[in-house]
């Protein structure tokens, strides 16, 4: 069969990788895709926002499935506009991503079904929302309602802080529309884990647990990035944690999606918080998380193909995920400045030790320039993966292949995972 994959970042290109390996594929496209990709499928000059493009090259193609791996093209209505098509499909159709688009719109569903999060209130007026931090508690958490590549979140530790995030986010618009509507949350405490679905409308399969590392900066300091490095499966997510959240949180949130006329296919991320009242709901995306992917997907047994039809066939009762008893750790190489600035164009050398077995480097921002070589074309380059025995393992394990990357400007996180020695 073939293939299609929409995208262009590490997400895609682990999802590219296990595709690659399905008995039932024989031709992989990835539209726009990046230089790592292209060694696994054909990358197509077709932006994840070029819903008309992107259909009509399946079309001529005669694309047999495709996936869809970003945010802002399923919560755009790309599933809608292939399924208008007859073209079958990975993804939530818009009126489900929402939950991933809208913060408001989840912390309502969760208010209303009573699953675990915390406590707020949603503004669409800026003076509104600083009247009522006048009388809130400190430290305090402002979401940017829509989609901020996972940055528009800001925990406020003052007053002064928080009045400044206000402006930030709903009058200087940092993050554009995204803060026409603002959700002020109540600051949780505990360990964060994400936990991966796939979903077909009405049944839930949970995938290995993970942890990301959002900050830019060693111990946990510096600015909200797109993540910048992670591990699974998380010591912490315990046997009486994921029998909390399969009673009170996942089937919830299907059902919910459901009753509100909303079926929910594709993949549900979980974003939790493990508090010491129990698990909350930090967040939902509504597809893989970037960097969760490159750890969890290379520790799955099944045929991605298999589990994404029964997704979208309404088959997924019959199917049963299977993950390796291992561990992997992925740690994020970017350019020195992100998030804020920094320069592309940098040769990359150094990929000839990763197998794609045990030693993975997913690409996430790459291109080849006009002498052909794989260049630096964003602020996350690559992410080092590496499979293991256990986490330590698995953690020397990448560690020890990000030397074998070289690129100017290199920068990264050195401790990423280290809460596995608190565990």
């Amino acid at each position: 069969m073939k293939v299609l994959v929409v995208g262009s970042g590490g997400r895609e290109h682990a999802i590219c990788l296990s595709v690659s390996k399905s008995p039932r594929v024989d031709k992989i496209y990835c539209a726009p895709g990046n230089a790592g990709i292209g060694q696994l499928a054909e990358c197509v000059p077709i932006g994840a926002m070029e819903f008309d493009r992107l259909v009509a090259f399946a079309k001529e193609k005669e694309i047999d499935f495709t996936i869809i791996g970003m945010d802002d093209p399923l919560v755009g209505g790309i599933v809608d506009a292939f399924e208008a098509e007859g073209l079958k499909v990975f993804g939530p159709r818009k009126n489900a991503a929402i939950l991933e688009g809208s913060k408001a719109f989840s912390k309502d569903l969760m208010k209303k079904y009573h699953i675990p999060t915390a406590g707020y209130e949603r503004f669409d007026d800026p003076d509104k929302a600083i009247a009522y931090l006048q009388t809130a508690k400190m430290p305090i958490v402002l979401k940017a309602d829509g989609l901020a590549l996972g940055k528009g979140v800001l925990i406020c530790n003052t007053l002064e802080e928080a009045v400044e995030g206000v402006h930030t986010i709903m009058m200087d618009k940092k993050f554009g529309d995204a803060g026409n509507t603002m959700v002020i949350e109540e600051f949780m405490t505990g360990r964060e884990v994400s936990v991966l679905s796939f979903v077909d409308g009405k049944t839930i399969q949970i995938m290995s647990s993970a942890q990301d590392h959002k900050r830019a900066g060693d111990g946990d300091t510096g600015l909200n990035t797109g993540g910048m490095g992670t591990f699974s499966p998380s010591p912490f997510y315990t046997p009486e944690v994921d029998a909390f959240c399969k009673k009170y949180i996942y089937q919830a949130t299907v059902d919910a999606m459901a009753a509100e006329g909303r079926p929910f296919q594709g993949v549900i991320f979980f974003g939790l918080m493990l508090t010491e009242d129990g698990p909350k709901v930090l967040e939902y995306n509504a597809r893989f998380g970037d960097p969760e992917a490159q750890v969890v997907l290379p520790r799955m047994k099944n045929d991605i193909i298999d589990v994404m039809e029964a997704c979208v066939d309404g088959t997924l009762d019959q199917m049963q995920l299977e993950f390796e008893d291992n561990a992997a750790v992925c740690v994020v190489l970017a350019s020195e400045g992100y998030p804020v600035s920094y320069e592309k164009g940098y040769e990359i050398t150094g990929f000839e030790r990763f197998d794609n077995e045990n030693y993975f480097c997913f690409h996430a921002g790459t291109a080849r320039n006009e002498a052909g070589q794989i260049v630096t074309n964003g602020g996350r380059v690559l992410g080092v993966t590496a499979k293991g025995d256990d986490l330590k393992d698995a953690r020397a394990k990448a560690y020890a292949a990000t030397e074998w990357i070289s690129f100017a400007n290199k920068y990264m996180r050195h401790d990423i995972g280290k809460a596995i020695d608190e565990a």
